[in-house]
């Protein structure tokens, strides 16, 4: 089965939106590495309404990251929204999931293929973390307070949900790259 994982930058305060606004020079080569192993393993991004709309403005006509706008363009995106058509999707290789969210990540996962990262999508995070589907949540929390943003990735009233720790790495510019996995109960 296909490992399902997330990935997300914050600050020491908790904000989650928009890193671009408070990294600074706070992304290494550690991170640049980080990075790269993503790419080299995901061939399938899953993204939420929200996310798809902010990268697909973005990433299509990105001068910078290179790397990440080439992998994050060709690589086929699956978006989970209630608004959005297809016929509104113009980012190449960008697919409507249609049906319940839940079971079509769960056949996803079973088709061949390697890694699945959501990407730009806390509450689809969420909600695939709740539901049991996601593998890996790693957080890389840059040594900053941000002071304003979307704060937190998990909100009052989430499920208490036990996790395990599976790495903990400190980077040279002082970030901490922490990876999750669920429990097994």
């Amino acid at each position: 089965m296909r490992k399902l994982t997330a990935g997300f930058f914050h600050s020491l305060d908790g904000v989650v939106e928009a890193p671009n606004l408070w990294q600074f020079d706070a992304f290494d080569d550690e991170l640049g590495a980080l990075l790269g192993r993503v790419i080299e393993s995901v061939d399938t991004v899953l993204l939420g309404r929200k996310g798809y709309e902010e990268w697909a403005g973005y990433w299509p006509i990105a001068e910078a990251d290179e790397g990440f706008a080439t992998f994050i363009n060709s690589v086929p995106k699956f978006v989970a929204s209630r608004t959005l058509t297809q016929a509104q999707l113009t980012w190449q290789n960008s697919t409507l999931i249609t049906g319940e969210l839940e079971p079509f990540v769960h056949d996803l996962k079973r088709r061949e293929g390697g890694e699945i990262a959501v990407m730009g999508g806390f509450s689809l995070a969420r909600q695939l973390l709740f539901a049991g589907l996601l593998d890996e949540l790693t957080l890389i929390t840059h040594p900053v307070v941000a002071g304003s943003g979307r704060r937190h990735l998990f909100e009052p009233g989430d499920p208490t949900t036990r996790l395990d720790l599976q790495d903990c790495t400190r980077t040279s510019k002082g970030n901490v790259v922490t990876t999750y996995g669920l429990r097994a109960e």
